[in-house]
């Protein structure tokens, strides 16, 4: 399992926290923006800088990333495409994307992107508040837990053993 950053928007409480994660639990990081990444010495934590089209991080994540990994983004349409291969998404603000609420999502985006094509004057994002931090962290804190379980072994010629 890897944990992928679409690092380029990334505020710096949310790296924190990965960087912590992975040390603690020893879990491979890669930050993939399109400018340096300054991280601490680890063995568990690397940075790729990608080509400076808007674009690149996303792709690159979106080829690379597999399923059982763990991708970090505010990329609504990078998010949609990754939760159809099986990878685990969350936003910055602590938002576990799903098969059951991206097409939402990603309809309101849709919409509000059309509405600014068009002219139209949208309210940006909020800011990034301490909450959003913390519901990032217990998030995290839930996708980890779960992934990392151990899977129970099934004895031979048990039910759903081939």
């Amino acid at each position: 399992m890897t944990l992928w950053v679409d690092a380029d928007a990334c505020p710096g409480t949310i790296k924190e926290l990965i960087i912590r994660a992975a040390r603690r639990l020893k879990i491979m990081v890669v930050f993939v923006a399109n400018k340096f990444i300054g991280l601490p010495e680890s063995s568990y934590l690397s940075s790729r800088r990608i080509g400076v089209n808007p674009e690149a991080v996303d792709m690159h994540i979106a080829e690379n990333a597999l399923a059982g990994d763990i991708v970090v983004t505010q990329d609504i349409p990078l998010a949609s495409t990754l939760v159809a291969k099986g990878v685990v998404v969350i936003s910055t603000r602590g938002e576990l994307f799903s098969e059951e609420n991206i097409g939402e999502r990603l309809s309101i985006r849709n919409f509000m992107q059309g509405l600014r094509d068009s002219g139209g004057i949208t309210p940006g994002p909020r800011e990034f508040a301490q909450k959003d931090g913390r519901r990032f962290a217990d998030t995290l804190d839930r996708v980890l837990t779960r992934l990392l379980k151990p899977k129970p072994v099934q004895p031979p010629g048990s039910p759903g053993k081939e």
